[in-house]
């Protein structure tokens, strides 16, 4: 059998399976392609004049026309003739040309464009096989970081929208594009422009303000990340470039004053602020970490938090330990000299905000002993009403929790409600202010209630289960743990202890993922559960023998005694009998004699269920809470400089103005790119070395004998 029987043969056997079906060149365009490729000008014009019928937008089964293969080749000439021919259709080649930075190409395109139809060189290609439809020139010179480029479609007046935001839902542009248009198109389109106007080269470009610009979309990419989850990962890298861009930028300044230059802008920060450096409060908010826990940043944090006390900075922590119980008997004298001798040269020195800061944590120190002292009084001896201590705590505690609340009310005027509310830190101070403002109240009530109901003297055993007096003190119990417990804030402050505390925090979220699982799992056997064994409650069964009375355990007689056998569970507290099922002794053939009667089928299923819940609660899901806070702990500690020194950051700076910041933002921005520029000429010679390599490997094999 031929060959040519055999591919007759194989087309026949296949002829009803079509497959997709490609463009396959003819004759005359594959020798006008390899005319084309190979640059003759003359021999193309030939070609064209003897062959006037000739398509010279032929394209090949990848799409590819003789002017992509020009571009391609970055051959100038041949692209000019190609565009003097009439017949001509540019389609997507400028993409091409711009995706390639070839900007005398591009010209030369655009320019025909605006030729056969004007305006159309900012018009969107569509079907196109290497660009989303309705890809604009400027968005690929954007997203590819081509400045020349970008500068010279922005000559020609090409204009880059930022996209909107996946969760919005406008009148004007979303509701209508989502109800006409493909959603995977509009989704895929939307990533496509957010790429561009998010490239640091565009951004240095456009912006005056790149830093500023850098923390919105990084913010708004993160957010959007979490709102459409198919692109999560794609919008994360975005976030993560942006973001880095921003850290790159302070990373070039070198000097401290570029840097301070840059950290006092207040632009974007939306209010007035009496801080040295709101940029980088507006990084915190942002939570810009990389930014934040950069070097360059940190010299400038560090030198306003020790001022001019640089021997602090050389003491070890336990050094800094005992200063504090100097700075608690100092306390009054220091009051003193700030209060009347502001300007003074030891006022000045306790006003650096490492010295504020000790002087805060000796007089929280000095509270949290005037809570204990109130804790810890003879209850045995307690009367109805507010506690009578005899040495008086509770006036000092109030004098301190109403200095605490102004202190926080200020602070929330002065950041905003915003702001103010945004930090766990707050949150925990007003939560715990609160509770004991509702004990003050309490014992008011409590006091009170005496004055008009008398019975001060009732012994504790006969008060009311909700007195006054008692919730008061179950009030004060939680309001005393949440204080001692804000001690662990201090502890951010230390290299050491400061990871561990950041990772208690992060892993008390996870807790929190757990209990929203384990809450569906103990619903489902609680419901299940919590009237199985009604019919039993009470019931004694005694032994003919020993007379030994064994009782009905009330664990899934109802729904709250099953809610709470399966929340002890877990704890290993619950007793195993828990799913015994005891039937009291029924009446025998003889008065002397009882029946006693097992319910086995019912013991069996309330055991298989109870396992059932242990296996899972606790083998399954606790092992799972384990593993995951293990990873926070591990993501933690293997980014231990960022996550710490973010969290420890934010403190109390002063305002001051600079005007150098346009200077200072163009030194930056001129490093930047130029570091852009070698780390792209970098890639580009890695690349052609390797291409070399398979050349000279291609060569070898060529001409090796055989």
């Amino acid at each position: 059998m031929t060959d040519d029987e055999t591919v007759a043969g194989t087309e026949d056997e296949f002829g009803n399976n079509l497959g997709v079906i490609f463009p396959h060149l003819q004759e005359l365009e594959k020798r006008f392609f390899e005319i084309v490729t190979d640059g003759n000008i003359p021999e193309a014009r030939v070609f064209l004049e003897d062959h006037p019928e000739f398509n010279i937008n032929a394209t090949n089964f990848q799409g590819v026309s003789a002017l992509h293969i020009a571009v391609n080749e970055r051959n100038t000439a041949m692209v000019e003739y190609l565009l003097s021919h009439p017949d001509i259709d540019p389609s997507d080649t400028h993409l091409h040309a711009i995706r390639d930075n070839q900007v005398r190409i591009t010209v030369l395109i655009l320019n025909k464009l605006n030729e056969l139809t004007p305006g159309l060189e900012y018009a969107g290609v569509t079907h196109s096989p290497d660009f989303p439809d309705d890809t604009i020139p400027l968005a690929v010179a954007a997203q590819y970081g081509h400045f020349e480029m970008i500068n010279m479609l922005r000559f020609r007046r090409h204009i880059l929208q930022k996209p909107h935001p996946p969760s919005c839902n406008c009148d004007e542009v979303c509701k209508p594009e989502r109800d006409k248009g493909d959603i995977l198109t509009i989704e895929k389109m939307r990533l496509f422009m957010y790429s561009a106007v998010s490239n640091p080269v565009y951004i240095c470009q456009t912006e005056e303000d790149p830093i500023l610009r850098a923390f919105e979309l990084s913010a708004e990419l993160s957010r959007e990340a979490s709102f459409d989850k198919e692109f999560y990962p794609d919008y994360k890298a975005l976030s993560s470039e942006v973001s880095n861009f921003a850290t790159d930028l302070i990373a070039c300044a070198r000097t401290a004053e570029e840097v301070e230059c840059v950290l006092k802008q207040t632009a974007g920060f939306g209010r007035s602020s009496t801080f040295a450096y709101p940029r980088l409060l507006l990084a915190l908010d942002y939570e810009q970490k990389t930014f934040v826990a950069h070097p360059n940043v940190q010299q400038i944090v560090e030198s306003k938090w020790i001022g001019t006390w640089h021997e602090w900075k050389v003491r070890s922590m336990w050094w800094k330990c005992l200063s504090l119980i100097p700075q608690i008997v100092m306390l009054p004298l220091v009051a003193f000299i700030v209060l009347f001798a502001p300007n003074s040269k030891q006022a000045k020195f306790y006003e650096i905000p490492v010295n504020k800061f000790l002087s805060s944590v000796a007089n929280y120190l000095i509270f949290l002993t005037f809570v204990f002292l109130q804790s810890r009084s003879d209850k045995t001896e307690q009367l109805r009403g507010p506690p009578d201590t005899g040495a008086r705590y509770e006036w000092v505690l109030a004098i301190y929790v109403i200095s605490y609340t102004a202190a926080f009310i200020r602070l929330c005027i002065m950041d905003g409600p915003v702001r103010c509310f945004r930090t766990r830190t707050n949150w925990y101070e007003l939560v715990m202010l609160v509770l004991f403002i509702l004990t003050f109240l309490f014992w008011i009530v409590a006091a009170l209630d005496v004055r008009m109901n008398g019975q001060r003297d009732l012994e504790r055993k006969y008060w009311h289960k909700y007195d006054p007096t008692l919730i008061a003190e179950g009030i004060f119990c939680i309001a005393t743990i949440m204080a001692f417990f804000k001690l662990l804030f201090i502890c951010q402050l230390d290299y050491d202890l400061g990871p561990l505390q950041l990772s208690l925090v992060k892993m008390i979220r996870d807790v929190g993922h757990f209990i929203a699982i384990f809450g569906i799992i103990v619903m489902a056997f609680t419901v299940g559960l919590c009237h199985l064994y009604q019919y039993y409650d009470g019931m004694v069964q005694t032994d003919d023998e020993s007379k030994l009375k064994t009782e009905q355990e009330n664990s899934f007689v109802d729904f709250k005694s099953t809610l709470k056998t399966l929340f002890w569970a877990v704890f290993c507290m619950s007793p195993v009998e828990s799913a015994d099922v005891i039937i009291e002794n029924l009446p025998g053939d003889r008065e002397s004699e009882t029946i006693i009667n097992q319910h086995s089928f019912t013991e069996f299923i309330g055991y298989f269920s109870f396992a059932s819940f242990q296996f899972i609660s606790v083998v399954v899901v606790l092992n799972m809470l384990i593993a995951c806070m293990a990873n926070t702990f591990t993501r933690v500690t293997d980014n231990v400089n960022v996550e710490w020194i973010f969290g420890r950051t934010e403190e109390d700076l002063e305002e001051k103005k600079d005007e150098r910041f346009a200077e200072v933002m163009t030194q930056l921005m001129q490093r930047y790119l130029r570091q852009y520029e070698r780390r792209v000429e970098e890639t580009d010679v890695q690349k052609l070395r390797k291409e070399l390599m398979e050349f000279s490997n291609i060569l070898k094999e060529a001409l090796s004998p055989s």
